[in-house]
C-alpha cells in the first residue's frame, strides 16, 4: 500500500472521535455565553447547578430556580491554502470547508434548601460538531463528521457554614454520530461509512467559598470519562463493501477551574477563570471489529494511531453591571489553547489558539420571570503546518474558521 493511502487513512479514522476533545461547548446558559464562560465563582440561578453546584447553597433557601433557553451555532468556512503529499509528488489542495448551523437547547433547575442540603439538575449539550468538505483532497478525509450528544447532570449541594460550601453530581453522558471519507475523486479506490452511539457516566465536584460579602472563590472539577463508541463499519475496497461491528475507547478529559469573583459598590463584578484541561489522557487510537477484516484494510483501519494531544489552559475574564433594578448588562473575553499539536494537525480537525469575544443582558420582568440575549463571537488563530512535520503529509496554513453564538433564555422563580 502507497504512502499517501496510509496517510489518508491516518486522518480518517481520527474523524470518528474528533468531537471528543477540542469541540467541547462549555457556554450552556446565557451567563455563560454573554461571559465567555467566566461563571464560576459569581452564579446566582439555576445554572448554578451546571457550572458550581457549590453555590446551589447559598442561593435563597425558600426559592427554586429554572432556566431554559437556546443556543443558535454558526460555523463559518474553514479555509486552507497549501499541498498534499501524494506518492512521490505534492498535489494543490486549497479548499473551504462547508459552512454549518446547529441549535442547542439547555435546561438548569435547582430545588428549594431542605436544612443545609440541596439539589439541582443541568440537561446540557457538552460536545458537538459538524464539518464537511466537498473537494475532492478533503473529501477523502472528511467528507462528513456530525455529531449531537445530551448530557444529565444531578447535583447536590451542603452548607457547612454561612460562607463555605461543597457539591458533588453524577453525569450521565450520551452522543451519537456519523462519519463519511470518500477518495474516489484521487483515484483510490477506499470508502468508508461510520456511525455509532456511547453512553457513560463521570463525576463532578464543586467548592465555594465567601471570605467576604463582595469576594468569592470557588474550584469545580470534572472527572474523565470513557468514552466507548460501539457501532458499525462499512468499509469498501474498490466499490465492494463489508460490513462490521466496531468499537473505540478514548478519553473525554477532565477539566478543572479555579475562579474568584469581586463585586464593586454593589453594581458590577468581575470574574476571572483559570481552566485547564488533560487531553494529554488522549494518547492512542486503537479500533476493534468483531470479526477479521481485509489484510488490504489493516494498516488503514486496525493499526493504532497515536495522537500526542496537550493539556491546554483557557484564561477566562468576565464583566457584570447592574445598570439598574430590571437591566443586567455583561460582557467577556476569553484566550483558548487548542490541544492538538502540528505533528497530529488534520481537515478533520484543523483547530488552532482562539480569542472569544462576548456581550448579554437581561431584563428583569417581575420578581419571578426574567429574560435575555447573550452573543459569542470565536475568533481563531490562522495556524501553518510545515510539511515534514505533520505525519498526515500536508503543508500550508488553516485560516478564518471559529464560531458564532447567539443564545436567548429565560430564568423563573418560584
Amino acid at each position: 500500500m502507497n504512502r499517501y493511502a496510509k496517510s489518508l487513512f491516518t486522518i480518517a479514522t481520527f474523524t470518528t472521535l474528533a468531537y471528543s476533545g477540542a469541540y467541547k461547548i462549555p457556554e450552556q446558559s446565557l451567563s455563560a455565553v454573554a461571559l465567555s464562560a467566566a461563571h464560576v465563582a459569581h452564579t446566582t440561578g439555576a445554572d448554578s447547578a451546571y457550572y458550581n453546584p457549590a453555590n446551589m447553597a447559598f442561593l435563597d433557601r425558600d426559592t427554586s430556580y429554572l432556566e431554559g433557553g437556546i443556543t443558535a451555532v454558526y460555523l463559518p468556512s474553514i479555509d486552507f491554502d497549501g499541498m498534499q503529499y501524494l506518492d512521490g509528488g505534492l498535489l494543490p489542495a486549497g479548499a473551504s470547508s462547508r459552512k454549518e448551523w446547529a441549535v442547542i437547547p439547555y435546561d438548569h433547575f435547582v430545588y428549594k434548601a431542605e436544612g443545609d442540603w440541596r439539589w439541582g439538575v443541568s440537561i446540557t449539550s457538552p460536545v458537538g460538531l459538524s464539518k464537511r468538505w466537498n473537494s475532492s483532497v478533503q473529501r477523502a478525509f472528511a467528507e462528513e463528521f456530525t455529531l449531537t450528544s445530551v448530557e444529565i447532570n444531578p447535583s447536590l449541594s451542603y452548607r457547612l457554614s454561612d460562607n463555605l460550601a461543597l457539591a458533588a453530581g453524577l453525569r450521565f453522558i450520551y452522543s451519537e454520530g456519523e462519519v463519511r471519507s470518500d477518495a474516489s475523486k484521487l483515484g483510490l479506490p477506499f470508502k468508508r461509512v461510520m456511525k455509532g452511539n456511547v453512553v457513560t457516566a463521570a463525576y463532578n465536584l464543586a467548592l465555594s467559598y465567601r471570605p467576604m460579602p463582595d469576594l468569592e472563590l470557588a474550584a469545580t472539577f470534572r472527572s474523565k470519562a470513557e468514552l466507548e463508541e460501539k457501532g458499525e463499519a462499512n468499509l469498501y475496497v474498490g466499490g465492494a463493501g463489508r460490513h462490521f461491528g466496531a468499537s473505540v475507547t478514548i478519553p473525554m478529559p477532565a477539566t478543572l477551574n479555579i475562579a474568584v469573583a469581586k463585586t464593586f459598590m454593589d453594581t458590577l463584578t468581575m470574574e476571572l477563570v483559570y481552566e485547564r484541561t488533560y487531553w494529554s489522557s488522549y494518547k492512542r487510537l486503537d479500533f476493534q471489529y468483531d470479526s477479521p477484516i481485509q489484510n488490504i484494510l489493516i494498516p488503514l483501519f486496525d493499526d493504532p494511531k497515536d495522537k500526542y494531544w496537550k493539556d491546554s489552559d483557557t484564561w477566562r475574564v468576565g464583566i457584570s453591571y447592574n445598570y439598574s433594578d430590571r437591566v443586567t448588562l455583561m460582557c467577556g473575553y476569553s484566550y483558548d489553547e487548542t490541544p492538538i499539536p502540528q505533528k497530529t494537525l488534520g481537515y478533520e480537525l484543523p483547530d488552532s489558539d482562539a480569542h472569544i469575544f462576548s456581550a448579554g443582558f437581561k431584563i428583569r420582568e417581575s420578581d419571578k420571570l426574567s429574560w435575555g440575549v447573550g452573543v459569542l463571537y470565536d475568533y481563531k488563530k490562522s495556524r501553518d503546518v510545515k510539511m515534514g512535520e505533520n505525519i498526515n503529509a500536508m503543508g500550508g496554513e488553516f485560516d478564518k474558521g471559529g464560531a458564532l453564538l447567539l443564545t436567548g433564555g429565560y430564568e423563573y422563580r418560584f
